[in-house]
């Protein structure tokens, strides 16, 4: 069918900046939004469909193959003789004098569902092949079918309304305002310093549900924002949250540095863990680090200052 049909961009995005850093962290960004994608994937023209889709799919026209159709994909083949399934992000990574009878776009899932049940046959995954040739090795399809049997495998764990609202604090303070500042910087940060407890409130009521059955149980007045100019380059903002997250599992207090220099946003959180109070830190790609016990003398923002002169 034709790939007007979804957006690829992320995707796109991600192999074009591995393209540029063949580093680890870039290709396992790649292989996160890719398990969850639609590709395009080069074939003959599937068996046992009529001439009318025939003539649609070849108009590039989006079609829905009938349950029965067989699909045959279009492989390459190395100079060593193995044969690779090659994927597509878009038709406009495939050169004119490579167009293939059919280009049909399939859930990344069922390409590598197709190359493991036919490994002796086809070895291995080439994404954009004739662009970036990021090459998907019989390695990698294993983890990430493991990822996905695990994903579907996940049960519906029922939590009660009091580790409910747990949830949602620790969604706040580690995923939902760290990603926020870190998309907004200044600005961001200046929104939380001017609205307080008004601004985080916003973020715990994404979590709710619309029908009310769970009623936000948090207030405004309950968050304390306190910002402070330490150098002319160094702003520490203090977010201090509700009383009853001060205990195990909970983050009771951001410390969020911003570097007027490098326009940087560094943001730290207090934990209190099994092993005692931490301060751990949630990096701009959401990574999220235990970095060092909180100091016993309550000198925790000169314990953060410590730690950006250090980074």
């Amino acid at each position: 069918m034709a790939d007007n049909q979804w957006d690829n961009a992320k995707l796109e995005a991600a192999v074009e900046a591995f393209a540029q850093n063949r580093q680890k962290e870039y290709y396992a960004k790649v292989m996160e939004i890719l398990e969850k994608s639609v590709v395009l994937m080069p074939a003959l023209p599937p068996q046992g469909i009529s001439g009318e889709l025939q003539e649609q799919m070849k108009e590039g026209k989006p079609v829905q193959l009938p349950k029965e159709a067989k699909i045959l994909p279009c492989l390459l083949r190395k100079e060593s003789g193995e044969q690779i399934l090659p994927i597509f992000t878009s038709s406009s990574q495939i050169p004119q004098d490579k167009k293939s009878p059919a280009l049909l776009a399939v859930p990344f899932q069922a390409c590598l569902s197709m190359v493991m049940a036919n490994m002796g046959q086809v070895e291995m995954m080439a994404l954009n092949p004739f662009t970036h040739n990021m090459i998907l090795t019989k390695d990698i399809l294993e983890v990430a079918r493991k990822r996905m049997e695990a994903v579907k495998q996940q049960k519906t764990i029922k939590v009660s309304e009091k580790q409910f609202h747990n949830l949602v604090h620790n969604r706040t303070a580690l995923y939902l305002l760290p990603r926020y500042l870190f998309e907004h910087k200044e600005e961001g940060l200046k929104k939380l310093q001017r609205e307080e407890g008004m601004f985080l409130l916003q973020f715990y009521k994404e979590s709710y549900p619309e029908n009310g059955k769970i009623s936000v149980n948090v207030l405004p007045e309950e968050f304390s924002v306190m910002p402070l100019n330490i150098t002319e380059d160094m702003q520490i903002t203090r977010v201090d949250m509700p009383d009853g997250t001060m205990k195990k599992g909970m983050c009771y207090r951001v410390y969020v540095v911003w570097l007027h220099k490098s326009q940087e946003i560094i943001y730290y959180v207090l934990e209190k863990t099994e092993e005692g109070n931490y301060i751990g830190q949630i990096t701009s790609s959401g990574e999220h680090i235990m970095v060092e016990p909180v100091p016993d003398n309550g000198a925790e923002i000169e314990a953060v200052m410590n730690l950006v002169t250090r980074t």
